[in-house]
């Protein structure tokens, strides 16, 4: 089969491109759980008790931004339903150089949502209960996600007036009229991404504010 010197020269270019980003360490690709990532949220991230199939939750390997300005890759859990809107978001916030301190699964903090959330990381799917409640959270069907939750806590005022932060080291940034850097607003681009798509966030809730916080 004879090929074109039109389609030739096509052809090389894309694998140009695929090249210089495989060098530039560019990766937004979902993957089914292997035998070893799911050995490491088992106990952890997927106890005993977790509903939600094997089957429908996807690894996503993720480059991104650091708050350094260097380029990172990081791994994320999340529903199926949701994993090629997080790679069109997440390759958008890195196309853009959207500054995120680090995506780590959280099975690295034991599941820990307050280790995790201290330690600035962005997470997305952990088989677990509203903090306070019995009610199942969308995080424990990798259908939400956390976003720099230091700089972005989640707020509730309690029956005596005082505040309840998440993460408690967080307290400085609950004030959202203070100017910082990383706050996520309704002019930031991963609102817009998010919202975009889709997805809610919790700084729009009435009965507390959970600025990290996006879910569909």
């Amino acid at each position: 089969m004879l090929i074109s010197r039109k389609n030739i020269v096509f052809l090389a270019m894309m694998l140009f491109s695929s090249l210089e980003m495989a060098a530039q360490g560019e990766i937004f690709r979902a993957d089914t759980l292997s035998d070893a990532v799911f050995s490491r949220m088992q106990g952890r991230s997927y106890p005993s008790n977790c509903t939600v199939r094997r089957a429908d939750l996807r690894l996503l390997t993720l480059t991104y931004c650091d708050f350094n300005g260097a380029t990172q890759q990081g791994e994320l859990v999340c529903n199926k339903a949701i994993a090629q809107d997080l790679i069109a978001i997440f390759r958008e916030l890195y196309r853009q150089r959207y500054p995120i301190a680090q995506i780590r699964l959280i099975d690295d903090f034991d599941a820990d949502d307050e280790r995790s959330m201290q330690a600035n990381n962005t997470s997305c799917f952990c088989f677990r209960a509203v903090s306070g409640s019995r009610k199942l959270s969308k995080h424990a069907q990798g259908l939400a996600i956390d976003l720099n939750p230091l700089q972005n806590p989640c707020v509730k005022r309690r029956n005596d007036g005082t505040l309840d932060v998440q993460p408690a080291t967080a307290r400085f940034y609950a004030n959202r009229s203070r100017n910082f850097k990383y706050k996520i607003t309704r002019n930031d681009l991963a609102y817009r991404l998010f919202t975009q798509r889709g997805f809610r966030w919790g700084g729009d809730w009435k009965s507390l504010k959970d600025y990290q916080h996006f879910e569909k």
